[in-house]
């Protein structure tokens, strides 16, 4: 049987922002959302709860903090990031393309920096 409804996405397009931070979803793939996120700042300390959440670098790379460790993606790497684990995400450089992949609707709790700073610090 043949589907009609294909839809191609051309990622260089939806990644065109130059806003600070920038996350809309891309795609919906059976209860989970694959979501593209343009970056030139840090994004605030948080956690999901109720789902885990795959990064995939595409451009410029991606640090993601942790309480105990920082870990950088280069384009090509992939990580996941287990539920309720407080993290955030910075770009490598002066921007960054990442894709997401977490469960749709899942919830995003803003938390504090693991040092008492401010979450929006780099």
């Amino acid at each position: 049987m043949q589907n009609a409804s294909f839809t191609v996405i051309e990622l260089a397009s939806e990644s065109r922002v130059s806003a600070g931070y920038d996350n809309h979803p891309l795609a919906r793939v059976n209860d989970h959302e694959v979501r593209i996120s343009t970056m030139t700042e840090a994004y605030h300390w948080h956690c999901h709860p109720d789902s885990d959440e795959t990064f995939l670098a595409l451009e410029g790379g991606l640090f993601l903090d942790f309480d105990d460790r920082t870990v950088e993606l280069r384009p090509g790497q992939m990580i996941t990031v287990n539920r309720g684990v407080r993290h955030r995400t910075r770009p490598v450089g002066k921007r960054s393309v990442n894709l997401t992949f977490e469960r749709t609707a899942a919830q995003s709790e803003e938390l504090a920096a693991p040092d008492g700073k401010p979450h929006h610090q780099p």
